[in-house]
């Protein structure tokens, strides 16, 4: 599998081995691979991470909230980001740079 794959039930295959590896496919099922993991290597937890949901350089809607106040601008992310991860964009109109969050519907929320 090639790095940046998401693992679905039809990737894993139980084997019997007396290597180290997740054992509960349930755990690692919507995971996203960090390297390439050939045939027959167990499944690690640092060989997995969270799936991206954002890609560097990705044309995005960064929302501000602040009570009744709610700006909407758009901008280009300067990184990749799951969910719940801190990213940085720029903003496209005023070239400022700025942090957000990756919300998990693949959203933007600018901090204060």
């Amino acid at each position: 599998m090639p790095a940046g794959t998401v693992l679905t039930a039809a990737d894993l295959r139980a084997a019997d081995s007396d290597r180290p590896g997740i054992s509960d496919p349930s755990q690692i099922i919507g995971l996203q691979t960090r390297i390439t993991i050939y045939e027959g290597r167990p499944l690690q937890a640092s060989l997995l991470q969270a799936p991206k949901l954002i890609a560097r350089n990705q044309i995005v809607q960064v929302t501000f909230q602040r009570g009744p106040l709610r700006i909407v601008t758009e901008a280009r992310t300067l990184s990749d980001g799951a969910a719940g991860d801190l990213v940085r964009v720029m903003n496209l109109e005023s070239r400022s740079t700025i942090s957000a969050t990756v919300q998990p519907d693949g959203s933007l929320l600018a901090l204060n």
